[in-house]
């Protein structure tokens, strides 16, 4: 059985859209009012990270229990996971205070962990299996967690209570499945593995072979926003 591509889109998407929202809040609040209150900015962003992260939680919870119910799984509804705490958001704002995109990449960061903490938290409550699904211009970093396939989630997996490697500006998540069969439609972890098998298992000689094949459709994109911010800029 299928996650049909039409539903792990629309999954995708909505979720995407929580994570540049809460990115783009902050990064106006700090285009009007700058760094210098610290406590004014962290509580800010910790507004921001409950908000929409709570919010990434519900949708990753939605389609927990949507895939629990394509594959007949007889398991409790899922349960959200909480948001990163004040605590939390405020060493991210510490960390990254000097450099405005970096905050706004952490609250990001933040708010897309919610919903992975969620998948993953639940898959290891139910026995379930999970995998790390690419999407889009998938870094060499997530295509080699890809190219490991489906695991059982485990409390090795959730270190320190919190889903790993989760990063901002990527739109790669959690799929999980229960009966072994599963899988979600495009996902190849095999040839994730040989691609990092051709780099001789070195990330970065992925991050070099990619960049060199997706150079020009990349810069064509950036150049495409680039003229498009300024035609708003200009009206």
């Amino acid at each position: 059985m299928r996650i049909t591509t039409q539903a792990w889109e629309t999954y995708i998407r909505r979720l995407a859209q929580l994570n540049e929202k809460a990115a783009q809040l902050m990064a106006e609040y700090l285009a009007a009012h700058g760094i210098a209150d610290t406590e004014a900015l962290t509580d800010y962003a910790a507004a921001l990270v409950q908000k929409y992260g709570e919010g990434s939680a519900e949708l990753a919870c939605q389609m927990y229990d949507a895939m629990a119910a394509l594959q007949n799984a007889r398991v409790s509804p899922a349960e959200p996971a909480a948001p990163a705490s004040r605590r939390e958001v405020a060493r991210m704002v510490q960390a990254t205070r000097e450099s405005p995109p970096q905050m706004q990449r952490g609250v990001s960061r933040l708010v897309k962990r919610a919903g992975a903490d969620t998948t993953l938290k639940n898959a290891q409550r139910d026995g379930a299996e999970f995998a790390w699904v690419p999407h889009g211009d998938s870094c060499a970093f997530c295509l080699t967690l890809a190219s490991r396939g489906w695991q059982r989630a485990s409390q090795a997996a959730i270190k320190g209570g919190h889903a790993e490697h989760i990063h901002a500006s990527c739109d790669c998540e959690y799929a999980v499945r229960f009966d072994g069969r599963t899988s979600v439609a495009g996902y190849d972890p095999e040839a994730y593995l040989a691609q990092y098998n051709a780099a001789g298992g070195d990330i970065n000689r992925m991050r070099r072979v990619n960049y060199a094949k997706n150079k020009e459709r990349i810069n064509a994109q950036k150049r495409a926003a680039y003229e498009a911010r300024k035609t708003r800029e200009d009206q």
